[in-house]
């Protein structure tokens, strides 16, 4: 798509054709006459060369339709009749196009039809860019934590503006790197930030407490929804989510112990809710059979990238200290058959680069209090000890000898989770464990929270801070601009991919450039 194509757009949004457009004119799907009504806008995710995953929300009983054209004009139709929005599933829908032609623009409008009279909602336009059959130039962005310790929609400033910024930089696609939601974090009308300033949020009974019924933490989602940024964003941004903790609850494993907030006190059957409204709400493309609901996946965007999306939630063992000596369920983090998963899927992939899209950090100490026996419980991989691999750094070890003994080039890790931006090296020459070859692992965040850190390092796997920004003060509000997001541009001709580390405004605050490895000979 030119950027003359991309501002034609946007003037023509400006003008009023943006009314079919979520978050310019929300009250345009308001349903008349027994209309339907679109309730939460639009999503695409999961695109790939020839297809495309299509999310959206109705409020009845009614059949999701999708069109789409190469042209914005939309004068050469395809017409897809989906499935049936039902309140088996909070009445989202997906639709998942197929036969697309490979690297272009694809334009699609989204409505609903009602069963008996077949009255159609308004529709909502969309748009996305489909993976190439070719080289060409990539540019994505990446981030992750929205709408967390408290700090909402704050129509104040204008809501959450960093999905603007990000829409802004006119990306292929975001990779939402986990904490889509805080389903553990209430929101209240006010509160008094560390800076001493106030923060006003947008309210909802859903996000009045801590989710815990399957409706409260499908609330969460319709309440990130609310906001404009991210509806603008989602029409215009095709995504590619990932969860990790607090679409449950902050830190939960087999050892996790509720707090008084909680009148559920069963973590399985917290995370099984949790679970269910994250696919209800993810525009994510399903897996079937015996991989139903499975959330890693491999998506491939044309001969120059694909990203490995890991579940690091899922298949842990306890949160524990961490320093068990043999792999098993204690010390599982990926679990066996996700690890075995990973191997494969990149020892297969013919893709210049390989993104191995992380909700966690590898090198990164992330503590998770004290267990009954007073020993350190750890959240994440690091376990604080230096030396040779212990614990949930069995599997990465056992993952990175294979990366090497496999000569498998051009992989980098993307991360969020720990509310700063920050740029790690891993090198054999600095690290406890020799056997793997030097990586780069890049993090984010985070895009509406607030701000922490920065996180010890553990020296395993040998670490080294290239470059971080982190707040002054722990918690630091979007007020104080600690916010990040990174982007990834690959460059067609070089192949050279580099990595932006972005703030609140768009902003780079740290650039590095990786060339392409060497081919194995």
């Amino acid at each position: 798509m030119s950027d003359n194509t991309i501002s034609r757009r946007r003037i023509i949004q400006a003008m009023g054709a943006g009314l079919l457009l979520p978050g310019v004119a929300p009250a345009f799907a308001v349903g008349p006459n027994g209309r339907p009504k679109i309730t939460d806008g639009i999503q695409a995710g999961d695109v790939t060369g020839d297809r495309a995953l299509i999310w959206s929300r109705t409020d009845r009983p009614s059949k999701m339709i999708v069109e789409w054209d190469t042209k914005e004009s939309f004068n050469d139709i395809r017409r897809v009749v989906g499935p049936t929005a039902t309140t088996a599933t909070d009445f989202t829908c997906r639709v998942d196009l197929r036969g697309l032609p490979q690297g272009q623009s694809i334009f699609y409008r989204v409505s609903f039809e009602t069963l008996d009279d077949h009255r159609l909602s308004f529709p909502v336009l969309g748009q996305l860019r489909t993976a190439p059959a070719q080289r060409r130039n990539i540019r994505f962005v990446w981030s992750g934590d929205t709408v967390g310790q408290g700090f909402g929609i704050n129509p104040d400033i204008g809501g959450m503006r960093i999905y603007d910024a990000m829409r802004q930089r006119q990306p292929d696609f975001f990779l939402h790197s986990g904490d889509t939601i805080y389903a553990d974090g209430p929101i209240q009308a006010e509160l008094t930030t560390v800076e001493g300033k106030v923060w006003r949020n947008i309210t909802t009974e859903a996000k009045s407490k801590v989710a815990e019924t399957l409706d409260e933490y499908r609330g969460n989602y319709r309440y990130n929804l609310l906001d404009d940024n991210v509806r603008r964003f989602n029409a215009e941004v095709p995504q590619i989510w990932q969860w990790d903790d607090h679409e449950t609850t902050n830190n939960w494993s087999d050892s996790k112990v509720l707090d008084d907030r909680y009148r559920v006190k069963d973590i399985h059957v917290l995370a099984a809710r949790a679970r269910q409204a994250y696919l209800e709400y993810a525009p994510m493309r399903m897996a079937g059979g015996d991989d139903a609901g499975r959330i890693y996946r491999r998506v491939s965007y044309g001969p120059l990238l694909d990203i490995f999306v890991l579940d690091m939630r899922s298949y842990r063992g306890p949160n524990s200290a961490n320093l068990q000596t043999q792999a098993g369920h204690e010390s599982a983090f990926l679990g066996a058959s996700q690890l075995a998963w990973l191997k494969r899927e990149l020892e297969g992939s013919k893709a210049t680069w390989k993104i191995i899209a992380a909700d966690m950090p590898i090198g990164l100490q992330v503590p998770d209090g004290k267990g009954e026996d007073g020993r350190k419980r750890w959240e994440a991989i690091a376990n604080g000890d230096d030396g040779e691999p212990k614990g949930r750094e069995l599997e990465i070890a056992d993952l990175l000898g294979h990366i090497r003994r496999k000569q498998i080039r051009n992989t980098v890790w993307l991360t969020a989770d720990v509310h700063y931006c920050a740029a790690h090296h891993y090198s054999p020459e600095r690290a406890a464990y020799k056997g793997f070859e030097p990586f780069w692992e890049f993090v984010a965040g985070p895009l509406n929270a607030g701000a922490f850190g920065p996180n010890a390092l553990d020296g395993t796997f040998g670490p080294h801070v290239s470059f971080q920004k982190a707040p002054p003060k722990e918690n630091s509000s979007p007020l104080s601009g600690f916010q990040f997001f990174g982007e990834v541009e690959i460059d067609a001709e070089s192949e050279a991919l580099t990595v932006s580390l972005r703030d609140l405004n768009g902003a780079a605050v740290h650039t590095q450039v990786l060339e392409k490895a060497s081919a194995v000979s």
